[in-house]
């Protein structure tokens, strides 16, 4: 989970154009009134048409779960329920007094039949209370249209209480059939352009046209409602070239009144700079195809997702500082199209050793970072102190950096990577040249998207689908408030219309963009459900399947199943759908993600979890035994049925292993598992491993621990994942949050001269508690590791990604395949903790090249030999990669030795081997 926070941007509008005049086409109608006009073109994104006469907010305890049926809790069964209205939010509602203002007051009648079992399911998190019976859906749809209140009266008609209503459940009823709608957004037909937008409480909906990206506006367009469906249509005659349009949506806003905003469009495939505009055309139009984009293809490096060796890497890291980058490219999508640059030729060697996929950070349009005039903070370099970070805070709301997980159009590129994101086109153009570029250097796509917040919501302006329907698409606590467990503002997947948009948004990217994996941000706050949907969707849209993984954390409102069987880890397994495994990570890296108190005393398996003790642990044999356990858990795929025998010297399942309340086996299928031991979150293994090796750890032998990381990775069955500059001892200077952390600290050098560490103190705000840990550290020059290990390392994680490439043994395909051919000898009470070795199995396998491997990773300080008697006269050797003129470890060729007569595997210190037989 990670903190963003919105930074402001202003939203700036051309001035009143003067009369306006626009030919429509079908369903539209040309509008001339001067205020609307006005309202294309004023600063103010939102003007309020009749404010709510009665201004004291009122919570939404009750549920529509229906059209037909509401659920208020804590409400008495019997009763005189009533369902009040008002088109321009005239209700008055006082204690002991009628309602007062109200257009309509419907009878709502207590029901004691059982709610049907659909509803039940999805509203189960809703508490008793009455369930109340409404008819005539007209007169429920022109209710929600505007204000809208549940009251109890008394006999007389005087108020008892009443409550506002959570509107989800009777807009997915009454207007079902928009699931099925295909024209959302801006389409082409043979007449011109066709506009569709789903605004099913609005009470009426104008585009405003414009010829540009800045001017005024050219006209204004009347779209005409369906009933049936809640959209509003409208067309534009002629091609419309290089023009932009805005929604001018006349809606109640609950608490506010009737309010007319103009909004871009949430279908918008793109905009001008800083998204003011949606841009009015297609994703057809020929300006926005590279050349021979129609014959661009994805290597064919994938065929299951367990094939999958991920690169996560953020777009403007990628190139920002490589001086080698054309300086107009540097930071934006035509960096990848620089095949000559530092940047480029390192991912294409790591390709060339087995890496198949680079996964983007968020490169959907952000609120975060502000389009033209970004800045970039001039920072000293300098001792290591509170400086640096002084001025990467202060210049943090406008410069050009952030992670990017605050959405704000989830169809369209993100105009600060673009050269010019005034151009909509522009963005579109180059994104698919960046997707063309990685593909040429034999490398798949992927994209990190986040469904599960808005950027903000309700009236602010980077509010997009809040202020076309408001109440709707966000997750609603029971007061009516909106969630904020992800960090931001919780979207509601669960909803008809926002796991619409997701599943549409996604199967855009893949089908437009040629995008070839996703990776979903707290995937566990979506419904497994929709994430099915969208697999199939995926298949049908493109004719195959699409992998998708995800965080699937299991926290906050949607928890253990309170609102929906969600995509989380225990509950995805059988759906083929990956979610990061923290097992194995939690092992390597010492404690959890989350650790704080304890950094430094929860040293890991590689870094010296009791037989390296750095001064502060107070770690047990028992404790590494363990370590080493969940070790050989990770390296199975995290598989439920799997058996291992334990330290404890019991045969055990993998879901009967425990990993703190929950178990270690998770996954059905070893692709539902992702391995990782780094990715953008929390510190970056080098600097985990700064805080607990011993001082005295050598460079050479810290680069050996970085390795022994990714090996865990590179062997583990399953999809492989790894964080950008693992393989150059990336340090982010202990930042363990730096979303917001500018170039200066997320910095990363494709030379190989410096890896960023000692850049100075990380940002107050998510790390001032560590500082007197961290300080003497970052001024102690001698665990900056120098240019030479940092080469070893990438030399060294080149080597894993061939060995891994090399055989399917390391990535088989099915739980079936890892339970019959992978085994862990010396392993059980007798083990030696330091050293686990693992043992594939590779006869009767297509394509497995070897009789078996065995994997030994020793982290100890001192070599180890393994006795394996039941291994011998195998004709074990070295793998070739170990043997080559250009291995990186030199000491595995000339200390790793096999006795193939005896079973005996003698492996170095500190090293990752690899042994193959026939």
């Amino acid at each position: 989970m990670k903190q963003n926070y919105v930074k402001a941007t202003t939203l700036l509008c051309a001035q009143v154009a003067g009369a306006l005049l626009l030919a429509s086409g079908a369903g539209a109608a040309a509008v001339t009134d001067p205020a609307l006009a006005q309202a294309c073109d004023v600063p103010a994104f939102a003007t309020t048409l009749a404010p709510v006469v009665d201004t004291v907010a009122m919570p939404a305890h009750a549920v529509w779960l229906s059209q037909s049926l509401v659920r208020w809790p804590g409400a008495p069964a019997q009763g005189r329920y009533v369902l009040v209205s008002s088109a321009r939010g005239a209700l008055v509602v006082q204690a002991g007094k009628p309602v007062t203002g109200a257009d309509d007051t419907l009878a709502l009648e207590p029901s004691a039949e059982p709610v049907p079992a659909a509803l039940a399911q999805r509203f189960k998190y809703v508490a008793d209370g009455v369930l109340l019976r409404a008819g005539e859906r007209g007169r429920v749809a022109r209710a929600l249209r505007g204000q809208a209140l549940v009251v109890r009266e008394d006999e007389q008609g005087r108020v008892l209480a009443a409550s506002a209503l959570q509107v989800a459940g009777a807009l997915d009823d009454l207007y079902a059939s928009a699931g099925g709608l295909d024209d959302l957004g801006a389409t082409r037909s043979r007449d011109g352009m066709h506009l569709a937008l789903w605004a099913p409480t609005a009470q009426a909906v104008r585009a405003c046209v414009y010829p540009d990206a800045e001017g005024g506006s050219s006209g204004v367009v009347e779209l005409a409602r369906d009933d049936a469906s809640g959209a509003w249509r409208g067309g534009l005659p002629g091609q419309q070239k290089g023009h932009y349009y805005t929604y001018l949506v006349d809606v109640f806003v609950p608490g506010t009144g009737l309010v007319r905003n103009r909004v871009t469009d949430p279908y918008a495939v793109s905009l001008n700079a800083d998204s003011r505009r949606t841009w009015l055309g297609t994703l057809d139009d020929a300006a926005t195809r590279p050349r021979h984009w129609q014959r661009d293809a994805a290597p064919a490096t994938v065929k299951r997702s367990t094939d999958m060796a991920i690169y996560e890497l953020h777009l403007r890291d990628f190139s920002i500082g490589d001086a080698s980058v054309p300086a107009a490219h540097r930071g934006k999508y035509l960096a990848f199209t620089d095949a000559d640059s530092a940047g480029m030729r390192h991912l294409r060697r790591l390709a060339q050793a087995g890496l198949t996929d680079v996964h983007l950070l968020p490169v959907f349009d952000i609120a975060s970072v502000p389009e033209r005039g970004c800045t970039t903070p001039a920072i000293a370099g300098g001792p290591a102190d509170e400086t640096q970070q002084a001025a990467v805070v202060a210049g943090a709301a406008t410069d050009c950096f952030n992670w990017g997980y605050d959405p704000l159009h989830y169809n369209a590129p993100e105009g600060s990577y673009a050269s010019d994101a005034n151009d909509g086109p522009v963005r579109v153009h180059e994104f698919r040249a960046m997707v063309q570029g990685l593909h040429h250097a034999g490398l798949r796509v992927g994209m990190d998207v986040v469904y599960n917040h808005t950027s903000t919501s309700g009236q602010q302006a980077q509010s997009v689908l809040d202020r076309v329907v408001p109440g709707y698409y966000q997750r609603l606590d029971a007061n009516g408030g909106i969630e904020h467990s992800t960090c931001c503002d919780n979207t509601a997947t669960e909803n008809l219309m926002m796991g619409k948009l997701l599943v549409d948004s996604v199967t855009q990217w893949a089908v437009q963009y040629h995008v070839d994996s996703f990776r979903f941000d707290l995937m566990g706050h979506q419904p497994r459900a929709v994430m099915e949907a969208l697999q199939r969707r995926l298949k049908v849209a493109t004719g195959h399947a699409i992998p998708l993984i995800g965080e699937g954390w299991n926290f906050g409102e949607v928890a253990d199943g309170a609102r929906f069987v969600q995509a989380s880890q225990l509950s995805l397994n059988g759906t083929g759908i990956g979610s990061f495994s923290d097992r194995a990570r939690d092992a390597v890296r010492g404690g959890s993600s989350t650790d704080s108190s304890h950094l430094r005393a929860d040293q890991g398996w590689i870094n010296g979890e009791f037989y390296d003790p750095n001064g502060f642990s107070h770690a047990t044999r028992e404790d590494l035994s363990t370590a080493a356990d969940m070790i050989r858990v990770g390296l199975a795929g995290s598989l439920r049925e799997m058996v291992l025998t334990t330290w404890r010297g019991q045969s055990t399942p993998f879901d009967k292993i425990a990993y703190g309340n929950q178990p270690a086996g998770y996954a059905s299928q070893p692709g539902e598992a992702v391995n990782y031991v780094e990715n953008h979150d929390n510190q970056t293994l080098f600097d985990n491993d700064e805080l607990k090796l011993p001082l005295a750890t050598s460079g050479a032998d810290r680069a050996r621990v970085q390795i022994l990381g990714a090996a865990v990775v590179a062997f583990s069955q399953g999809v492989a994942y790894f964080h950008a500059g693992v393989e150059l001892l990336r340090s982010k200077s202990f930042d363990k949050n730096s979303f917001d952390s500018g170039d200066w600290f997320n910095r990363l050098d494709w030379t190989g001269r410096d890896n960023g560490f000692g850049a100075g103190l990380p940002p107050k705000q998510d790390n001032g508690a560590l500082w007197d840990i961290e300080r003497p550290l970052l001024a102690d020059a001698s665990l900056k590791p120098a240019p030479a290990d940092i080469a070893w390392t990438s030399d060294a994680f080149r080597d894993l990604l061939r060995i891994r490439a090399s055989t399917p043994l390391f990535h088989l395909a099915s739980a079936d395949d890892v339970r019959r051919r992978v085994s862990f000898p010396a392993s059980g009470p007798s083990q030696e903790p330091t050293v686990v070795a693992e043992l594939i199995d590779g006869h009767g396998l297509h394509g497995a090249k070897f009789g078996a491997v065995l994997a030994v990773l020793n982290v100890d300080r001192q070599s180890h030999a393994l006795e394996l008697p039941e291994l011998k006269g195998r004709h074990w050797r070295l793998h070739p990669v170990h043997l080559a003129a250009h291995a990186a470890d030199t000491r595995i060729a000339r200390d790793a030795v096999v006795d193939d007569a005896a079973g005996r595997f003698t492996v170095p210190a500190r090293a990752a081997v690899v042994f193959v037989a026939r």
